[in-house]
């Protein structure tokens, strides 16, 4: 529609078939389901609520109270199960496991299809004085593509779709959304945790949720990344970044979040959680355990998700006294002859968080006792993730996760039996904790929305400088004929070609023509596209019946702020 670079259309720009039986699909049906029946309960009690609260009658108000009682049992039971869809953390999860713990990924957000052929016309009409019927084609491009991003598939092409919307969106709320007026459109968008619907008119509600999709997919493309190859692990880190860096800039511009997905406290939480995943560090667990313990969140976040935190905190910190007592162990059978004496050592005091009591690092028989002590407080720990994990009904469904931490428990145990001495009546040697440490500092990477180039869908409407909702204008006709001075104008410009001043007496000043004015038509031909020299020329082949001139008089240009 115009020579700007134009986004090649990748075969996901259909977003996914929500009809393909894949697991994936069902779980969105199903969670597209749970919501509509949760906003049918949630209106249902809210109605119940206006009536108990408007009714004096007491017969009346107990019948109220009871069928109140009935939705907010159904609401109960409708919410468990929502929140048992989308802690299916396996659903997203790489299909070769085997001996890495899962990843927690977050579901995206749904929302409802929105016809915006009458609205969008209605403005075309009243506001670019424009025959809105020549626009269907663009409203239905439009709609299309906010269609298909609601089903991204989960790999880059799936971001690059959810960011050409997202590019769009810019376009269109510069087109279309007025200061003035309102354009009556209402975006629908649930909870990602809980299925509660949100409705708002403000197009940054809807920016807002598509960005949350672009941190959400980027935790489904992190954790189903093959985590036994460099290249999975890069990738996995990758994606993590990302999604805290989409989470983390819209938790910095977009204020007054309608849902609670997209609070403050709930986007500091999943920042957390995805840097805590790419660190795997266990004291990075332990912040995101008090992110999710904050009033507001402690009723919110899934059981899983905190019962996945506390397993893996658990986890690590053995996993980190196992490590330690094996260095220990290892090093305390060296023979005399192995002279590292320095380094070695020095490490293994260093690893901790104070210095060992009572112990010579220097005597391999301490050495071994001190071993020994990781390895109680490893077990100890292991025991502690394996009792979570038994607790939850979502991780005990999750058989790698079970097969992970008794994989690990088991190694301590035989590590245990393998050095422990019956005839051991030494004091039982007391082990600091371990210092937390990791090669993998995090990197949040704040999304790149310049990466997809976008034409403007609306792009026929004239240039955005002119054409744009927050502008006003008139529209006139102008009849010229070219006097002895020629037209009596001077232009200035492109895209459209302004005119920069009009001699006083000349026939442009007698055709109504002012200073200001924006050429958009010549003789019939449009030219609100056109380049300063095409408009020169065409007023330059005028006749003697003379020029047929559209122009129009801006009456204000409000540059209003970009919102998100």
């Amino acid at each position: 529609r115009s020579n700007a670079i134009l986004l090649a259309e990748p075969q996901g720009r259909n977003g996914c078939d929500p009809l393909v039986s894949t697991q994936r699909s069902k779980l969105q049906q199903r969670r597209a389901k749970l919501n509509q029946q949760i906003n049918r309960e949630l209106r249902l009690r809210s109605g119940a609520e206006n009536l108990y609260r408007a009714s004096s009658n007491q017969k009346v108000k107990e019948t109220v109270a009871l069928e109140l009682s009935f939705v907010n049992s159904n609401l109960q039971l409708l919410k468990e199960e929502l929140e048992e869809l989308n802690s299916s953390m396996n659903v997203y999860q790489t299909e070769r496991l085997f001996t890495f713990v899962p990843m927690i990924p977050l579901g995206l957000k749904e929302t409802k299809e929105i016809d915006m052929t009458v609205p969008l016309q209605d403005f075309i009409s009243e506001h670019y004085s424009e025959d809105a019927s020549l626009y269907l084609n663009e409203i239905r491009d439009f709609m299309e593509l906010r269609q298909a991003m609601r089903t991204p598939s989960r790999n880059e092409a799936g971001q690059e779709l959810l960011k050409e919307y997202y590019n769009q969106l810019y376009f269109l709320d510069q087109r279309f959304f007025s200061p003035h007026r309102s354009l009556g459109i209402h975006f629908h968008w649930y909870d990602s945790l809980t299925g509660v619907p949100s409705v708002q008119r403000a197009l940054a509600f809807e920016k807002g949720s598509v960005l949350f999709n672009i941190g959400a997919l980027y935790t489904q493309i992190g954790a189903r990344q093959d985590r036994l190859t460099l290249t999975g692990i890069q990738n996995a880190i990758d994606a993590f970044q990302r999604a805290a860096g989409a989470f983390l800039y819209l938790q910095e511009n977009f204020s007054h979040a309608p849902s609670l997905d997209m609070s403050s406290p709930a986007l500091s939480m999943l920042v957390r959680l995805m840097v805590a995943q790419v660190m795997k560090e266990r004291d990075v667990y332990s912040l995101v355990l008090q992110a999710m313990s904050v009033p507001l969140l402690k009723d919110y976040v899934p059981f899983s998700w905190i019962s996945m935190v506390q397993v893996k905190t658990h986890h690590f910190r053995a996993l980190a006294h196992y490590y330690t007592a094996v260095a220990l162990c290892d090093c305390s059978a060296m023979s005399d002859e192995d002279e590292d004496e320095g380094g070695e050592i020095k490490a293994l005091i260093q690893v901790h968080t104070r210095r060992p009591e009572k112990l010579n690092l220097h005597d391999p028989e301490d050495m071994r006792r001190l071993g020994k002590a990781h390895l109680r407080k490893a077990i100890i720990r292991h025991e502690e993730a394996l009792r979570l994990h038994g607790v939850c009904k979502m991780l005990r469904k999750m058989d790698i996760l079970q097969e992970v931490l008794s994989h690990a428990h088991a190694c301590s145990l035989e590590k245990y039996s393998e050095i422990d001495q019956e005839d051991d009546f030494c004091e039982v040697a007391e082990a600091p904790e371990i210092q937390s440490h990791t090669q993998q500092k995090p990197d949040i990477t704040t999304p790149d929305f310049s990466g997809v180039r976008v034409t403007d869908i609306f792009h026929r409407l004239g240039p955005l400088s002119v054409f744009a909702a927050r502008n006003r204008w008139v529209r006139r006709h102008a009849c010229l004929v070219r006097g002895e001075a020629g037209l009596g104008l001077t232009l200035r410009g492109d895209s459209p070609v302004l005119v920069a001043g009009v001699l006083p007496g000349g026939c442009a000043a007698e055709a109504g023509l002012r200073e200001g004015d924006y050429i958009v038509a010549v003789n019939g031909a449009d030219c609100r596209w056109a380049e300063h020299a095409e408009v020169v020329h065409a007023l330059k082949s005028s006749t003697e019946r003379g020029l047929e001139l559209d122009v129009i008089t801006l009456q204000s240009h409000e540059v209003q702020p970009v919102h998100m």
